[in-house]
């Protein structure tokens, strides 16, 4: 099931980063930093009472010209709009309501999205009250007085978020049709791929009900099966200033990763994999998807025998966290290949959710362990008791061992290599959770 999103927006100074550090918690120093990915806390998973959610910080605006903030704050509207399920309106009670706050209300109320207004800096309720109710001006609903530095109403405030979050059950339950994200930097082909599909197999282009973002999805249909292409092509507009632009598809494709069983990275053959490629790489490995690379623009490379074995060990490379992904040579504009991409889905989707045998799966555990000594530290030496599989999107593996901090990252990755060795398990993560059983 797909996690609500939720934007923070707001002015410069109103404590966004504070609030967004807070409700991130530690969470966001646990999440190991994949290799080769410069981790931009632009989103974090967080979680209040029983749900989940993912975080998004539309921040980092550089106070220039008040012209320039007033429409770069407009744009982080936009972009919480769009993305977002609940968006989190954050000002400062210090300042007090000024014209900026009301512009950005205006666009908030009328996207109809559910808007949680939220007053920072309340250091004192008895102090600062009085002056909290002056929000109420701004016409979309009662202020919530928190005090981020503090840690002062972040539960009432999350209890009002939640309340907001669309119920997906129902929604999840009737619709298990394959959902494919593609994703990628601007301009690499991402739209002209779709359509491509789409016109190849003649089908309807379709609102999903119930989709709770602006985006459109496309519904295609191969081979008697539907698919739903989620899209996150399409920038409304060109931004001025270039992180801006990056910060944008990033936020856009944590929401589309966020619903897809299956991402389609796409990748300019003529640029290769850049860091940002490497980023957006490394939001769909962290969600756990299935993952196919898809090298576009292949028509215009100049090869020889060897061409394709350079570019893919130069992907492995760069990529070298997610050594499972599939890679694929295409070419939109000829249509070279792009038949075999439903084929790629298609296998994908099934590892992802395959499951194991628990006898078969500690059959192979066990051979692993007589073929490679488990590691050993003063004498003593890690056992491992039992493997099973208790989850599929990703297939995950608890090991029950005798001591945790004996189990090495490179021994975990050794088990993972032997399960994939018998299993396949192309295209998608595995997750390994390693619990301790003492007495034993």
């Amino acid at each position: 099931m797909s996690k609500p999103v939720v934007a923070v927006v707001g002015r410069p100074n109103v404590g966004k980063s504070t609030l967004f550090n807070v409700l991130a918690g530690e969470r966001i120093s646990i999440v190991k930093d994949t290799p080769g990915v410069t981790r931009d806390r632009i989103y974090a998973d967080a979680s209040w009472l029983d749900k989940d959610f993912t975080l998004i910080d539309t921040g980092g605006i550089e106070p220039n010209s008040h012209d320039i903030i007033l429409s770069q704050i407009r744009e982080q509207a936009q972009i919480a709009i769009e993305t977002a399920d609940v968006i989190l309106f954050l000002t400062d009670v210090r300042q007090g309501l000024i014209d900026t706050d009301a512009k950005v209300a205006d666009l908030l109320r009328r996207s109809r999205k559910p808007v949680v207004l939220v007053v920072n800096k309340v250091d004192s309720f008895e102090k600062y009250m009085p002056d909290v109710y002056e929000f109420y001006n701004l016409g979309i609903g009662e202020p919530v007085p928190i005090s981020a530095a503090s840690m002062l109403g972040i539960g009432d405030m999350l209890d009002e978020v939640v309340r907001h979050f669309p119920d997906q059950s129902a929604e999840e339950e009737e619709d298990d049709r394959p959902r494919i994200a593609v994703i990628g930097k601007p301009n690499v082909g991402k739209s002209s791929l779709v359509n491509h599909l789409l016109g190849e197999n003649r089908v309807i282009v379709s609102d999903i009900a119930g989709t709770t973002r602006d985006a459109i999805d496309t519904v295609i249909k191969r081979n008697g099966q539907e698919y739903i292409f989620i899209d996150t092509a399409g920038l409304r507009r060109k931004s001025r200033i270039k992180e801006d632009l990056e910060r944008y598809s990033i936020i856009r494709a944590v929401t589309a990763v966020e619903r897809a069983d299956v991402v389609l990275i796409m990748i300019d053959a003529t640029e290769g994999v850049t860091e940002q490629d490497a980023k957006i790489a490394g939001i769909a490995h962290d969600r756990g998807k299935g993952i196919i690379i898809v090298v576009n623009k292949w028509d215009a490379i100049e090869k020889d025998d060897k061409t394709i074995y350079k570019h893919t060990d130069r992907i492995r490379q760069i990529l070298s966290f997610m050594p499972y992904a599939e890679i694929m040579f295409i070419s939109v504009k000829t249509g070279q290949r792009t038949g075999k991409i439903f084929e790629m889905i298609n296998m994908v989707i099934e590892n992802n959710s395959m499951r194991i045998a628990t006898g078969v799966l500690n059959e192979i555990v066990s051979e692993a362990v007589a073929m490679q000594q488990p590691p050993s530290d003063k004498g003593k030496r890690l056992k491992i008791f039992y493997t099973t599989q208790v989850a599929v999107k990703p297939p995950t593996f608890v090991v029950f061992v005798n001591d945790k901090a004996l189990m090495h990252f490179s021994y975990v990755r050794y088990l993972e290599n032997r399960i994939r060795d018998t299993f396949g398990f192309r295209g998608t993560s595995l997750k390994f959770v390693i619990r301790e059983r003492k007495g034993e």
